[in-house]
C-alpha cells in the first residue's frame, strides 16, 4: 500500500488521476516519460526513499507542450527544468540527461546533478522495488496539501502543509507551514465524507489487498486537482491522493 504504483490502482477512483502510470523497464520509462512530458507537466515519483527524495516536479523549459496526449514524444536534446521534492532545489537537464540518471545513476551520460540522491530507480526491477511513477502535476499544489492521519478507517486529525514561498513540495525542513485539523473540520467536509464513507470501504480491493484489513496507522495526502490557476476560486471540489504511507 506505500508502494507509489498504488497510485495507479487507484487512478479510476474519484481520489485518483486516470493518466497515473507506473514504469517498471527501461523501454517502458523512455517512451511512456517522453510522451506523457510532451504533453503537459509532470511528477515522477521513486518508490524507494523519503521525505521527497527523488520525487521530481518537471516541466518542459520551452512550454512546447501537444494539444492532445500522443500528439508527439519528447526528444533527447529538449530541456527539462526540475524541481525535487526534498529540498525544493532546481535543476536543468536534457531528457536524455534525466533519463540516463533515473536508469544508471550518475554517468557522463546524466550530466552534473546537485540532487544529494544518486538516480538508479529501476535498479533490482519491479521485485526489488525498483519502478517510477508518473502523475499529472496539479499546480494548486502550491496552496499546500492536506494530510489525513488515520487510525485503520477512522481519520484522527488534519495538517494542511503549505510550501515555502516559491517552493512546491511542503516536506517538512523546507520551511513549509502546517497548520492543524480536527477530523470533523467544515473546510474540509467533502472531502473527508468521500474518502471515508465511499472510497475506504473498497480501497484494499483495488489495492489488490482484497481481504487485507487497513493499516493500524497510516496517512494519506491529497492534493486539489482543480485545474485553475493558483489563488483563483475552485470551479471543482476534487482532492487526489499523491502519497499513502503506513507505519503499521
Amino acid at each position: 500500500m506505500g508502494a507509489k504504483d498504488a497510485l495507479c490502482k487507484i487512478a479510476n477512483l474519484a481520489i485518483g488521476l486516470p493518466d497515473t502510470l507506473a514504469y517498471y523497464s527501461v523501454a517502458e520509462l523512455e517512451a511512456g516519460f517522453k510522451k506523457t512530458m510532451a504533453f503537459q507537466p509532470r511528477v515522477i515519483k521513486q518508490n524507494r526513499g523519503s521525505s521527497g527524495e527523488g520525487i521530481w516536479i518537471i516541466k518542459l523549459k520551452s512550454g512546447n507542450y501537444c494539444k492532445n496526449f500522443g500528439d508527439r514524444s519528447c526528444s533527447d536534446d529538449e530541456v527539462l527544468e526540475l524541481m525535487e521534492a526534498c529540498d525544493n532545489h532546481a535543476e536543468t537537464h536534457t531528457v536524455a540527461e534525466f533519463l540516463e540518471f533515473c536508469v544508471n545513476g550518475r554517468t557522463a551520460k546524466s550530466g552534473k546533478w546537485d540532487t544529494i540522491g544518486t538516480g538508479k530507480y529501476l535498479e533490482g526491477g519491479k521485485e526489488a522495488g525498483g519502478q517510477l511513477v508518473d502523475q499529472r502535476f496539479c499546480p494548486r499544489i502550491v496552496e499546500g496539501e492536506l494530510r489525513l492521519n488515520m487510525i485503520g478507517d477512522v481519520c484522527t486529525g488534519i495538517i494542511h502543509k503549505k510550501p515555502k514561498a516559491g517552493g512546491i513540495s511542503a516536506v517538512g525542513g523546507t520551511g513549509s507551514i502546517y497548520t492543524f485539523y480536527a477530523p470533523d473540520a467544515p473546510e474540509f467536509k467533502q472531502l473527508t465524507s468521500t474518502f471515508l464513507g465511499k472510497d475506504i470501504p473498497s480501497l484494499m480491493s483495488n489495492l489488490e489487498l482484497e481481504g487485507e484489513p487497513l493499516p493500524l496507522w497510516w496517512t494519506a495526502d491529497f492534493i486539489n486537482a482543480d485545474p485553475g490557476k493558483p489563488g483563483t476560486p475552485c470551479t471543482i471540489d476534487k482532492w487526489i491522493v499523491g502519497e499513502f504511507n503506513c507505519s503499521c
